[in-house]
């Protein structure tokens, strides 16, 4: 993922938990926020929620394996932009956001 970031032109850090994601977000040095749907402390949703993307807008987009559409459904009502399947032409989905 950070090469394809780095070939778009785009400047991007890798967080291995939600936990430093938070807060780099908190701080202040996070303008867009790509995750998977399980981290190794946390899920998603939860992500979500700590950031609070009601009073830090910002562009979240989920990356997974999983096709569960109620998933979906319920991260996009929490305000994530898009959720985009791994495999077949993700990086050409990640294209029209950047």
């Amino acid at each position: 993922m950070r090469f394809f970031l780095t070939e778009l032109g785009l400047e991007s850090v890798e967080f291995d938990r939600g936990e430093d994601a938070i807060t780099a977000v908190q701080g202040g040095r996070v303008s867009c926020l790509i995750t998977g749907l399980e981290l190794p402390d946390m899920r998603a949703e939860d992500l979500i929620r700590r950031i609070g993307l009601s009073t830090k807008p910002m562009t979240v987009i989920a990356v997974t394996a999983s096709g569960d559409e109620e998933r979906t459904r319920n991260l996009e009502a929490m305000g994530v932009k898009a959720t985009i399947q791994k495999g077949g032409d993700w990086k050409e989905k990640l294209r029209e956001y950047f």
